[in-house]
């Protein structure tokens, strides 16, 4: 009971607290152990948070997955307070006045979400599928790594345990039976949308960032910089010249001489 109190107690005073001074980002091992959907959904949070300016520190673990509450990551602390995933920590920093979507109208706001639905339904789904499902890619780097901080036999239980699982969850949707070509054509036409949208603004929405701005980033720069084995992604995406020139702007904007990545 006495715990309960405690507990009960710092999240009140977590609430009364807009944003404290020792937030935590939870990753894995980028060097060792991250996969590609893992890296864009925490590239995508991390932009989230600097374009608010919203102070945290990124702290990297090996068994971050097995610590969020939902069991993936990225996942925020604030002070008593466990948020994980892109769409929960969007939600909770503009509880604590974090927002970056005040300016638009109603209208504009329908349709940032309905671009982030997208974004993340189509390229969330297209990073698992070639993580997972494309053999070269699922035997010598994904599952390499997964498997990497466990001893064995772990070390490639863990990993075939994941791959079932992201292969039932891709099926139910209908990505399961699709070839890597019907993929990449996936990929191509959320970034024939979103370069139509984009045009030749500086952001989605004009001359300030949204949430949108950051996922689209997440996304778009892990696959444009990631290395593949026999999948040649970014050819498709620097098509798109609007899309590689807003990469290298939230790049340098946020990122250079930055941080040690």
């Amino acid at each position: 009971m006495t715990s309960l109190v405690a507990e009960a107690v710092q999240a009140e005073l977590g609430a009364r607290e807009r944003w404290p001074n020792n937030v935590k980002l939870y990753e894995p091992y980028q060097a060792e152990q991250i996969i590609l959907p893992d890296y864009a959904n925490c590239l995508s949070v991390r932009t989230f948070l600097k374009m608010c300016n919203a102070p945290f520190t990124r702290e990297l673990r090996t068994n971050a997955e097995e610590m969020s509450p939902s069991g993936s990551v990225p996942f925020l602390q604030v002070g008593a307070f466990i948020v994980a995933e892109f769409d929960p920590i969007v939600a909770f920093a503009g509880l604590r006045g974090f927002s970056l979507n005040t300016d638009l109208s109603e209208t504009e706001r329908s349709e940032l979400r309905a671009y982030c639905a997208m974004v993340s339904s189509i390229l969330g789904r297209a990073e698992k599928y070639l993580a997972w499902l494309t053999d070269s890619v699922a035997l010598e780097v994904t599952q390499t790594r997964v498997g990497s901080v466990h001893p064995w036999p772990l070390n490639w239980m863990i990993p075939m345990l994941k791959k079932s699982e992201v292969k039932s969850h891709l099926k139910s949707v209908g990505w399961a039976d699709k070839s890597l070509e019907d993929v990449l054509d996936e990929i191509k036409s959320c970034c024939q949308a979103l370069s139509e949208r984009l045009e030749q603004q500086k952001y989605f929405f004009g001359d300030s960032p949204t949430e949108l701005d950051a996922l689209v980033f997440g996304h778009l720069f892990s696959l444009l910089t990631i290395e593949l084995p026999l999948v040649n992604i970014a050819g498709n995406i620097r098509e798109f010249v609007n899309l590689t020139n807003f990469c290298q702007r939230i790049e340098d904007k946020y990122f250079k001489e930055k941080e040690d990545d």
